[in-house]
């Protein structure tokens, strides 16, 4: 839930200009990229400040361990010296970059909303304004014709903030009252605010260090809400009430365990206050009385290691979604006032062929989301009466069920894409099986579905398991060895990277770029297997299967041996560092973005937000086993005196998941060791964390850069397209 995931652009929200694709350029490297020719500018050079860091009879030398200090004005600098490097070097795509961005902000339907979904008793919609960069989110009693209310206008709370983001939106039972997080800063620590829906005003309360999110009590005066620690690891669940200070707010759970987490919600059915804490392999959950906010929750099942579990309610039932004794979990039931294990009835069986991934209750029905195959399933099931799948009528898709937070209804949202179909949102009556598509997100500029063509592949690697990868490409591309291929991929937390669409993505295919999807290992496409067999001390695997979908490209044509690219974020940027320094040869450009690649450092240093909730993810390396396999692979332990393919670095300054001293020290560490010419940027988002810019076309100009650094690589820089 926390994990080092990086939020992408999947810009079902942006629009198509028609480019012409380029043809094949056979010329060297040297001769098509005019990054290339920038030879005579200087790059940045970190100061070397050796430290020592021993463990296990084992010392590492850091040159670069003091780029962490934030406050330091030399690092300030360093940085800032990075981000001048990085516009020289890409100055002359300065007029491609406005080009991509002109197009993909082009393909946005600015004046746009979303489906509105009813909630006890009105109707909720977000909707953006011609120019604005952020949501305004609004409402309508009882039907879409009343008057709408304005509850937030994000771009006038944003304004005087370089950064600015509203989470964890709750509207109180009476309709009332607006609970919402308020980030300024990047770093995911939110101050919650009230505001008075009736008169406009804002409450006096706000409540500082929080996850954002406020769960109402049924008696609209009690909110309870999570509170990070230093690490910004959310510990401690207070329960606040209305007209009080935060300061007298009562602590109700504190998580002592540093390996785990907190949170807390209210189930659909309105009954109860939830209390989760989870770690990688483990779970547990407190349940208290909404109507009793101030009485004591009592626990579900108390946690055991290796035993996972996630509970919904309906009617005098918990169900419980587990993986006791089912690796790919299984669906059980117990009363509400008999929840530990050994009253678990099983509802649905463990299948080794099939993952349960979430579940949703109504009044008549229950919604299971399966994945099969790679694909998720959604299985309907009515209480009484015969169950079926939902047909979509394609092989490859990511499908969903959407906001549906009526109880006593037939109807189903879902929301759907493939990477030729843009997003779209369906009702879906679970009765009658018709579908009522109720939006389908417009992409601007003349797009047609059938200008693109998809593909489900399935590469055979080393160890004789076949990787599935999605490709997505212009009617016009050539499988003949020649093209541009851009391969992404992610691989941890178990994490699955399904076939989306984007119409940023557009801006590449048009220009004679596919793009692929390696499903590799580390995530849970195929399974739960899949996820257990890309972690720990079988991490490796992620990163050999990445390298052999790429191989695989090559041998069947997609890509030219010299025209391979590779993109990931996060722990994907982890990915990008661990395969560049195993097959540098094998990528032309690589963009990493936030990539955690300091593993061993990171994973030794307990005041890192994630670290000691993640031991179940890497290892804990004080553990020697742990540490002589995180060590590796480990990126920047791993650099190493040769050639490395050109790289385009990306990080924010607040970034609260990876910290940006780790690409910052990658980077300068690449540039001390490498033996090639091949360019190597760093760019440092000074106002911004883990996710990037806060408004929605402020994002898309970090797109552009990394977009404009794999055409140039191409030699497809022209802005003629």
């Amino acid at each position: 839930m926390f994990s080092r995931m990086i939020v992408g652009i999947f810009g079902a929200l942006l629009l198509c200009l028609s480019a012409c694709q380029s043809e094949t350029n056979t010329m060297s490297k040297d001769e098509v990229s005019a990054l290339y020719q920038k030879t005579d500018i200087p790059a940045p050079s970190a100061a070397q400040k050796p430290k020592e860091l021993t463990i296990h009879d084992h010392t590492r030398i850091d040159k670069y361990y003091w780029l962490n200090e934030r406050e330091n004005p030399e690092v300030i600098s360093y940085l800032e010296a990075e981000n001048g490097y990085k516009d020289e070097m890409m100055a002359h795509t300065t007029d491609l970059q406005d080009k991509l961005y002109e197009e993909m902000k082009g393909r946005i339907k600015e004046d746009d909303q979303s489906v509105p979904y009813k909630d006890n008793g009105y109707f909720y919609i977000t909707r953006y304004e011609e120019g604005s960069e952020y949501p305004i989110y609004s409402r309508k009693e009882g039907n879409l014709e009343a008057e709408e209310e304005i509850m937030l206008n994000v771009n006038e709370l944003a304004e005087g903030f370089g950064y600015y983001r509203v989470g964890g939106r709750s509207v109180s039972p009476s309709n009332e009252l607006l609970a919402y997080g308020e980030d300024t800063l990047s770093r995911r620590i939110y101050t919650i605010r009230f505001k008075n829906l009736n008169t406009g005003e804002l409450l006096e309360d706000h409540i500082p260090n929080t996850t954002g999110g406020a769960v109402w009590a049924n008696d609209n005066q009690h909110i309870f809400y999570a509170v990070k620690d230093e690490t910004l690891r959310p510990v401690k669940i207070y329960r606040h009430r209305l007209g009080t200070s935060s300061e007298d707010d009562v602590l109700v759970y504190e998580e002592k365990d540093d390996t785990f987490s907190a949170f807390v919600y209210k189930t659909k059915s309105k009954d109860y206050i939830v209390i989760g804490a989870y770690q990688t392999l483990s779970q547990e959950y407190r349940v208290l009385d909404a109507n009793n906010p101030t009485g004591k929750f009592r626990i579900i099942q108390p946690r055991e290691r290796g035993l996972e579990y996630d509970i919904t309610h309906f009617e005098d039932k918990f169900y419980i979604r587990t993986n006791l004794d089912a690796q790919n979990f299984r669906l059980m039931e117990t009363p509400v006032d008999a929840t530990t294990k050994e009253n678990w009835k099983e509802v649905i069986a463990h299948r080794k062929d099939v993952l349960l991934e979430g579940m949703d209750v109504f009044k008549n029905y229950l919604v299971l989301s399966e994945r099969k195959g790679g694909i998720t399933q959604l299985r309907v099931r009515p209480w009484e009466g015969q169950e079926h799948y939902i047909d979509f009528g394609e092989d490859s898709y990511l499908a969903y069920t959407s906001v549906n937070p009526q109880f006593d209804t037939e109807v189903l949202r879902i929301g759907y894409q493939s990477m030729t179909t843009p997003n779209t949102t369906y009702d879906y009556n679970m009765a009658s099986k018709d579908f009522k598509m109720l939006k389908q997100q417009e992409v601007l500029g003349g797009f047609s579905s059938d200008n693109y063509v998809s593909e489900r592949v399935y590469a055979k690697v080393r160890d004789g398991v076949e990787v599935p990868i999605s490709i997505v490409y212009h009617k016009d591309f050539k499988k003949d060895g020649t093209q541009p291929v851009l391969l992404y991929g992610y691989g941890s937390y178990g994490a699955s990277m399904d076939p989306y669409f984007s119409s940023a993505r557009l801006s590449l295919l048009d220009r004679g770029f596919a793009f692929a999807i390696a499903h590799i290992r580390g995530g849970e496409e195929m399974g739960r297997h899949w996820y257990e067999d890309g972690k720990l001390l079988n991490k490796k695997n992620t990163f050999y299967d990445f390298i052999d979908c790429g191989e695989y490209l090559i041998k069947e044509k997609y890509a030219a041996p010299d025209q391979l690219y590779a993109q990931g974020g996060s722990a994907g940027g982890l990915l990008m560092g661990a395969v560049m320094n195993m097959r540098p040869d094998l990528w032309k450009g690589v963009v990493a973005a936030v990539p955690f690649v300091d593993v061993i450092t990171t994973m030794l240093d307990e005041s890192i937000p994630l670290t000691t909730g993640e031991y179940d993810e890497w290892g804990n390396p004080n553990e020697k086993e742990y540490y002589d396999y995180i060590l590796s692979y480990s990126p920047y332990d791993q650099v190493e005196a040769k050639d490395y393919p050109a790289t385009l670095v990306t990080t924010g300054l607040h970034d609260s998941q990876v910290q940006y001293w780790e690409p910052a020290k990658w980077v300068a560490k690449l540039r001390e060791m490498k033996t090639d010419k091949n360019p190597l940027l760093l760019y440092t988002n000074m106002d911004a964390g883990h996710g990037g810019s806060s408004g929605r076309f402020a994002r898309i100009k970090e797109v552009a850069l990394q977009y404009a650094f794999f055409l140039d690589l191409a030699g497809k820089n022209d802005i003629k397209g």
